[in-house]
């Protein structure tokens, strides 16, 4: 490979990578506003500017071409100079709000006003004020004080949403950024924009003054709204939820995420409606009791019936391990073969950036680890056909309510003698179920997904439980990464009486006799790896932050859900 020099070192480049991007592989970081690696090249922040030899003026990192034997100094003092200059020339009208701005502690403006400028302007008149808190779309806010130009909004609602909202208006220090007439930003990725924004010019309606980043834990996780699983981050502040975040995957979503999973898949983990504690329905009422008399009562129901009156039903919305253990408790502790899980699509939803037709994060994992019947047994359509018939008496739910996906499910379940649900918050089916187990959500527990082209991806508690609280005792503080979040960082606030559905089976199944040896997620996923060949080999640590593909040669037939 060809070899330039920076900052005194030979290092390898591509053909065709500019300076900013051929340093950036090699760990070298030149400073810049309106450079992104997924845009395209408009050069007009100037803070990118470095000294190449034999070339008498600074050029633009972000738009200069490599040469073989090119010679780049980014901290000679002509350099340093021109990036002084240049931060001096944006902070000229520049609010010193800091403090107020919801940017801060996460502003790219920030940070390089301390590492690159001198901490004074020689600027004294009355700075140029402009509009501030104005709504550019339902859920991003823009404040044009605050706004350096970059263009980085309007290149991306032009290039990647492909929904050209945004333009600049006026000239000079007036020059500000505005929707086109009669639009509004509000394109399916419009809140990409607050994360690209290199200030706190853009930012999000939804999560405007709630808090700081320094106030929050960040927790490694995947988005659950539909089944690309797009990578993101979930922030916690006294066990709330506040924002998710997209976190970069090129193999998955890139840097982006839609506004949907965004804004509508976190909020019912906050929600006042969460079942909280187990239940027991008597003289027509949900009853809070404790586990072991709703274990006790659950094993003593489901004895009462024939194998073959009992079906279960997997959840799309589960995790791989949650699917597994039901599987695994039809097969071996009931010895039932009526087992399936409800699709969910929507032909609306999906389109060529990201968002999939299949509104479920797990519809391929819960069919890879056996939520299908046996030779004998029936599929969904049979099992609700069986209900009706009066063959199947009792019916097992997990994490799905399927009536609201089906309304007339409510009159077929209406003649179970027992319905058993693990359900996060109160809903539809709940209100017809026997016996209620609360779940703990993807925010609230360990475990996996796979998404439509067969990328195994991990999720993490970022919120805690008191079965998280319970797992973490006695656990020394090197191993609670497992956990996803740091100890210093968990929150202080409500915490839920709910347990992974996996857990709620394995403690099941032990009052039914059956004992299963699991006590972590990661032993149900050693234990999936070693009888499911698509997992085979794999272990939570080949998962990684950044998932592991699945060896099947079958992952196709999914991939246009």
């Amino acid at each position: 490979m060809p070899t330039f020099t920076i900052n005194g070192k030979e290092l390898e480049f591509k053909p065709g990578q500019t300076i900013i991007e051929a340093a950036r592989d090699h760990g070298i970081e030149i400073p810049h506003f309106c450079w992104h690696p997924k845009l395209s090249v408009s050069g007009n922040c100037r803070m990118c500017l470095v000294e190449v030899e034999k070339i008498p003026k600074l050029v633009i990192a972000c738009s200069t071409i490599v040469s073989e034997g090119m010679v780049v100094q980014t901290e000679s003092d002509k350099a340093k100079a021109a990036r002084d200059a240049v931060m001096e020339f944006i902070l000229i009208n520049h609010p010193l709000d800091c403090p107020i701005c919801d940017e801060a502690g996460e502003c790219k403006l920030q940070d390089y006003a301390y590492r690159y400028e001198n901490g004074e302007s020689r600027f004294t008149e009355e700075k140029n004020h402009k509009p501030k808190h104005v709504q550019l779309g339902p859920h991003v806010m823009f404040d044009a004080e605050r706004c350096i130009s970059c263009s980085r909004c309007i290149r991306f609602c032009d290039e990647i949403a492909k929904s050209p909202q945004l333009t600049f208006v006026q000239r000079g220090d007036r020059v500000t950024i505005t929707t086109f007439p009669g639009e509004k930003l509000d394109n399916p990725y419009s809140m990409n924009v607050i994360d690209i924004c290199p200030v706190g010019a853009l930012t999000s309606k939804d999560f405007r003054f709630k808090a700081r980043v320094w106030d929050m834990s960040a927790t490694k996780s995947v988005c659950i709204g539909c089944s690309r699983g797009c990578n993101i981050d979930i922030w916690v502040r006294n066990n709330e939820i506040l924002r998710l975040t997209p976190r970069y995957n090129e193999d998955v979503n890139s840097y982006w995420m839609c506004d949907y999973g965004r804004l509508n898949t976190f909020k019912h983990v906050n929600a006042k409606d969460r079942v909280d504690s187990p239940q027991l329905r008597r003289e027509g009422q949900l009853v809070k009791v404790g586990w072991d008399e709703a274990f006790a009562e659950a094993a003593s129901r489901i004895k009462s019936f024939a194998k073959d009156e009992i079906a279960f039903i997997g959840s799309a919305y589960a995790t791989c391990e949650d699917n597994y253990l039901l599987a695994k408790f039809a097969g071996s502790v009931i010895g039932s073969g009526h087992i399936d899980f409800m699709r969910h699509t929507d032909p609306e939803f999906g389109d060529d950036l990201l968002k999939k037709n299949d509104v479920t994060p797990n519809t391929r994992g819960a069919e890879l680890v056996g939520v299908s019947p046996s030779k004998s047994g029936l599929n969904l359509e049979g099992i609700f056909k069986a209900i009706k018939e009066g063959k199947i008496k009792a019916l097992y739910v997990i994490e799905d309510d399927l009536i609201a996906s089906n309304p007339e499910l409510e009159n077929i379940f209406a003649r179970l003698d027992l319905l058993i649900v693990h359900a996060t918050n109160y809903n539809r089916i709940t209100d017809l179920a026997d016996i209620v187990f609360p779940a703990a959500t993807y925010a609230e527990k360990n475990g996996t997904f796979v998404n439509f082209d067969g990328m195994v991806q991990r999720i993490k508690p970022a919120v805690t439980t008191v079965d998280t609280d319970r797992a973490l005792d006695g656990l020394s503080l090197s191993r609670l990464d497992k956990f996803g979040t740091k100890f210093d960082k968990w929150a202080s606030g409500i915490k839920r009486d709910a347990k992974s559905t996996w857990k709620i089976l394995v403690a099941l199944s032990g009052v039914l006799g059956h004992k299963l040896k699991f006590n972590m997620a990661e032993e149900v996923f050693v234990d999936m790896s070693s009888s499911i060949d698509a997992f085979k080999g794999l272990d939570y640590d080949d998962v990684g932050e950044s998932g592991a593909r699945i060896k099947t040669k079958d992952v196709e037939q999914n991939v246009n859900v």
